[in-house]
């Protein structure tokens, strides 16, 4: 079974949905969160999603990458956790630490989202987007 690219989702129903097309289609899915959400959302609210998501499709093979921006504390808080495919920017204090601490664990840290990342179908602000609302960016 093959991967999609990427899906960055904001919420619930957006990650319940593209586990649903991924089970349509017959392959598994990436997902991953809003740009620096564990900043704001924090690192239970991303592991909690993820967890009802997939309870909701658990035949779909499934990746999720908490996006952390600069946030190192917050990198440590989701590898404190078991949440160990992160996002964090390059120039993050102590990145080459979470890098570490994540691989031992079993996971990674990116430095950018994919690049090739697409908002889910059933979340509204990336529609929004992908129709020209710039009034409606989740960031």
């Amino acid at each position: 079974m093959e991967h999609a690219p990427p899906v960055i989702v904001h919420g619930l129903g957006a990650a319940t949905a593209a586990l649903a097309e991924a089970q349509a289609e017959g392959r598994g899915v990436t997902l991953i969160s809003a740009p620096g959400a564990t900043l704001y959302a924090g690192c239970g609210w991303w592991r909690a999603l993820v967890h009802a998501a997939r309870a909701a499709h658990p035949e779909v093979p499934c990746i999720d990458i908490l996006d952390c921006a600069d946030g190192t504390g917050q990198a440590l808080a989701a590898l404190r956790i078991g949440v160990t495919r992160l996002v964090l920017w390059p120039d993050a204090p102590g990145r080459d630490a979470v890098v570490a601490i994540a691989e031992a664990q079993g996971g990674f840290v990116l430095p950018t989202p994919p690049a090739s990342a697409t908002g889910a179908a059933g979340d509204s602000a990336n529609r929004g987007l992908a129709n020209g609302d710039k009034s409606r960016s989740p960031g």
